[in-house]
């Protein structure tokens, strides 16, 4: 299966995210921020996993303008997955949630709910156990 993570990540918190999640999935698994993203990525790919994080109550101005740049249908058939790295606050915003949204809107199947994972502040570092959980949010995906 051809697996693309996708990620923006501002002090290399979703990053870090990213590659848990690409190396859970599968070690060949493609990890590419959004900065190196080119529509050539997507070809032939299986699985796309985004991950951004949450700034303004929303994804990153950089993951939007990806999530922009895939057409209607452009990705059908393709299954797809979204997640966030956010700080644990009362409220906090759901970029993983939005990402879904954008990536449906492109004709991908979504095979699992949008995870958010925590940092302990907003540079970080990830909260203790996140890593872990993302690996298990990962495995869902395959089922």
């Amino acid at each position: 299966m051809k697996i693309l993570v996708v990620y923006d990540s501002v002090y290399g918190n979703t990053k870090k995210l990213a590659e848990t999640v690409a190396e859970t999935l599968d070690k060949s698994a493609k990890v590419v921020s959004v900065d190196e993203y080119k529509s050539d990525d997507l070809k032939g790919v299986e699985l796309l996993v985004v991950g951004s994080p949450i700034l303004g109550w929303r994804p990153s101005e950089k993951t939007g303008k990806f999530l922009s740049s895939l057409q209607p249908g452009q990705i059908k058939g393709v299954k797809a997955a979204a997640f966030d790295s956010r700080i644990k606050l009362f409220i906090h915003g759901d970029a993983a949630g939005k990402i879904a949204l954008a990536l449906s809107a492109a004709g991908a199947e979504i095979v699992g709910e949008p995870a958010g994972f925590f940092v302990k502040s907003a540079k970080g570092p990830l909260a203790k156990g996140e890593e872990a959980r993302a690996a298990e949010w990962a495995k869902t995906l395959l089922a």
